[in-house]
């Protein structure tokens, strides 16, 4: 069922969030950054480049906004990225500036999954990264609108606006509708003949079709219809969450995330966009990096908590911190999801979709949840100038279905908890929500890369109580850090989702669900202590306590380091030889710098005026 909507249309909220009056005269006292490339007769030169793009005397006297996208025909989450793209421009000239498009790359997890593609994904962040830097700071442009719509793409745009740290809006694509398939899918919602379908659905059935529990026909069926409209995946898996995390930041408006990808009203919340953002402009903020302080931070990582959020929210929210100067570590995440509750009623460990959230009050009502329980920084600043408990105040709280109050959660724990012990002393990341036990011990399996597990399930090879251990998945050692979820979904398919656990320094998917356990640090490549492993040693897991344990005693630890042969360094070349040369670990948001300090060179320029 899909629940009542609750919330006030999104643009009524969204005028709310603009109320100061936005003037479409804007004079070049806000073109800062622009002159450098349009003042002065020595510009001459570059002024007949832009005049080339279609530009004229009167356009150049305006500042110019960049708008960067991830479009792409590779996948579904980035598809709908053009018409997002062209109605900010829209609103950015109605504004008053002139809206300059650039696009950057994206990777789909969703075809570079199960295979050595995926090492290329959270590359694609920094690398998204790295573009909005080298495209706004080499054009000097005085503004941006950053949109993206899939996995690592909304991090990295996040991340290089923060970096660059001019006037900024976010604008996530959104996400795609439901299909159908027939009543025998594995773990489908509604009732029938016809149930509901997602892409989840489709990658555990693999595991279902394996065991025998469906037919190839049935997942023909369901691979045909679980996918039917452009957007990112519609449960609360890695696009959706760092969407929801986007909005409690701050930089992106306030009920935008959940909306569809293919609903009309993400043309008014484009057009909406590139008018806040000039608006920003008129003022001179906020800024991203006014945005993104402690206290926000934790208002995200609480957000991520309380729906049950991806994993991968662990890597990217200390990323982003650390563009803005900040040092947001495991650890600070940690200290948040410790003291948060379950209230968001979502899927992969709960029922409802985006959409479902989108009709019951969006971002918003869970936000509004929170602070109701004490659990929100309420003076964060919001884009509008003013406070989050300011503009919370223009939305409705939660439904108490989709989203539940905080005295009335679905579980007292936060759909997240941090592990730590002797196997992972920089710490591990566990998605609780719906899991039914939160505590395992079992004998461990070793495996040194992904495929070695992969067939091993695959063929069902393997029995209940095993504790599964990919190793050399990490950051540095994968390299690239891949996600694991062909295989945890084929494990969940198969019936054996808590029968089992697995263990990796890699990632998880969002969309990931059972006892698995991920981003152990340090990593093997490392020296970690999951690289002394054996199989067969007795391996602890309780997520109520938060440990991750491995039965050996100092000694023996001590002569598995002695007796460990020298890591041999992996031949590479391209971008993962400087990924690998770079990356840092996990428990640090894996990024490849050492931190944002303000640009030596970010002062306005100005060409000569002679």
């Amino acid at each position: 069922m899909i629940p009542k909507a609750t919330g006030k249309p999104i643009e009524q909220a969204l005028q709310a969030t603009n109320r100061p009056h936005l003037e479409t005269n804007m004079t070049d006292l806000h073109k800062h950054r622009s002159r450098m490339v349009t003042d002065g007769i020595t510009r001459a030169p570059h002024r007949a480049f832009l005049r080339a793009t279609g530009l004229d005397e009167a356009s150049m006297q305006k500042p110019f906004v960049a708008i960067v996208d991830t479009f792409g025909e590779n996948t579904p989450c980035s598809m709908s990225l053009n018409q997002v793209s062209d109605n900010v421009r829209l609103g950015v000239a109605a504004g008053g500036g002139v809206p300059i498009r650039g696009t950057a790359i994206s990777v789909s997890d969703g075809t570079s999954m199960n295979h050595a593609g995926m090492r290329m994904s959270l590359v694609s962040r920094e690398v998204i990264a790295d573009s909005v830097e080298l495209f706004v700071r080499a054009h000097g442009y005085d503004a941006i609108v950053g949109v993206a719509g899939c996995d690592k793409t909304l991090p990295g745009m996040l991340m290089g606006m923060v970096r660059v740290n001019v006037p900024g809006v976010f604008l996530f694509g959104g996400a795609m509708l439901p299909g159908t398939a027939p009543g025998a899918i594995p773990g489908g919602a509604g009732h029938g003949l016809q149930r509901q379908a997602t892409i989840l659905n489709a990658i555990e059935a693999v595991g279902a079709a394996q065991r025998g529990d469906i037919t190839r026909t049935e997942l023909d069926a369901i691979e045909k219809r679980c996918t039917p409209t452009a957007g990112s995946c519609p449960g609360q898996f890695t696009a959706n969450t760092m969407a929801m995390v986007a909005e409690t930041l701050g930089l992106a408006p306030l009920g935008s995330a959940m909306v569809p990808a293919v609903y009309s009203e993400r043309i008014a919340i484009a057009r909406r966009a590139g008018e806040t953002v000039m608006h920003a402009l008129r003022c001179g903020g906020p800024l991203p990096r006014d945005l993104v302080t402690v206290k926000s931070l934790e208002n995200a990582c609480a957000a991520v908590a309380a729906t049950g959020g991806s994993t991968n929210a662990c890597l990217h929210i200390p990323a982003i911190a650390h563009e803005a100067g900040i040092r947001f570590t495991l650890d600070d995440v940690e200290r948040v999801f410790a003291r948060i509750p379950l209230i968001g009623d979502l899927q992969p460990g709960g029922r409802y979709l985006a959409q479902d959230l989108h009709h019951a009050g969006g971002v918003p009502a869970v936000l509004n949840a929170l602070l109701a329980g004490g659990h929100l920084h309420g003076d964060a600043l919001t884009l509008a100038g003013t406070t989050l408990e300011e503009e919370l105040a223009h939305f409705d709280g939660p439904d108490g279905e989709v989203v539940r109050t905080c005295d009335a959660p679905l579980s007292h724990n936060g759909g997240l908890v941090i592990l730590r012990g002797n196997l992972a002393p920089d710490g591990a990341c566990l998605k609780i929500a719906g899991l039914k036990s939160l505590t395992f011990t079992g004998t461990a399996r070793l495996f040194e890369c992904e495929e070695d597990c992969m067939a091993v399930v695959a063929a069902r090879s393997y029995r209940e109580g095993d504790v599964l251990v990919i190793r050399n998945e990490g950051p540095r050692g994968g390299p690239g850090m891949r996600e694991m979820l062909s295989v945890t979904a084929a494990i969940y398919g198969q019936g054996m989702g808590e029968k089992v656990a697995l263990l990796t320094d890699g990632r998880f998917s969002g969309a990931t669900r059972g006892m698995c356990i991920g981003y152990i640090g340090p990593e093997a490549a490392a020296g970690g202590p999951i690289a002394l492993l054996r199989d067969g040693d007795r391996i602890r897991i309780d997520a109520r306590e938060g440990v991750l344990h491995v039965e050996l005693s100092d000694d023996e630890v001590a002569l598995r380091r002695a007796q460990m042969p020298p890591l041999e360094p992996k031949r590479l070349a391209g971008v993962l030889e400087k990924y690998a040369a770079l990356v840092r670990p996990a428990h640090l948001g894996a990024v490849t710098h050492s931190g944002n300090l303000d640009w030596p060179y970010d002062a306005p320029t100005h060409g000569d005026t002679a």
